[in-house]
């Protein structure tokens, strides 16, 4: 019975996902996303009682899947700049199989304060301590510009982000069509490793 109920929810996490993807929050209904699982919408709700629980619980495993990912990578043995790389390649590839969660995260952060509150108050949030150290160090042994090490974190985030949040707006002004902007949030990987060791080298 266990395992039944275990199968049937993630059914429902992975339908929850495909329809908070073509719906957003707004737009998704749990009718929709019950048919999405084969299921009836009643047992839908006695897993989750209404979307708002049930897109949290998305977003939750959504992100424990991807912090540990990230902290592996960040304080691993690898060297400086095949860390960057393999961040924005783990980075992107989550969030093009996930990509409801970074608009979701600006969302809740306005019209849920207290659960995005609550959430980052005991969510284990990736440590990079690992990597500013190398920063440091290359600084020091005078292979890297001087930069703050803190602001490079910042840049690779941001630079990985911000093309899936704001991908209406750049959409329409790259003059892409869904497939073709797909493609080119996929080059970024390659991309952002170049921008970001191109701008801290010597």
């Amino acid at each position: 019975m266990k395992k039944l109920e275990s199968n049937t929810e993630e059914l429902i996490f992975k339908s929850a996902i495909a329809i908070f993807h073509k719906k957003g929050m707004a737009g998704a209904r749990m009718q929709e996303i019950a048919d999405e699982a084969g299921i009836n919408k009643a047992m839908l709700h006695y897993y989750f009682r209404s979307k708002q629980l049930l897109f949290e619980a998305v977003f939750k495993k959504a992100f424990m899947q991807l912090a540990p990912q990230i902290h592996i990578v960040l304080n691993s043995d690898d060297a400086l700049f095949d860390k960057i790389e393999n961040f924005t390649d783990k980075y992107i590839s989550f969030v093009l199989e996930n990509r409801f969660l970074p608009t979701f995260i600006i969302q809740e952060l306005n019209n849920n304060p207290d659960f995005a509150a609550d959430f980052f108050s005991q969510a284990e949030f990736p440590k990079p301590t690992k990597f500013l150290i190398q920063i440091e160090e290359g600084i020091k042994n005078g292979i890297l510009r001087s930069v703050d090490p803190k602001q490079i974190v910042v840049d690779m985030f941001s630079l990985s982000i911000f093309p899936f949040v704001g991908a209406p707006l750049l959409q329409k002004i790259s003059n892409l069509n869904e497939v073709d902007y797909n493609q080119l949030l996929a080059e970024r990987k390659k991309h952002i490793t170049s921008f970001i060791i191109n701008a801290i080298k010597k």
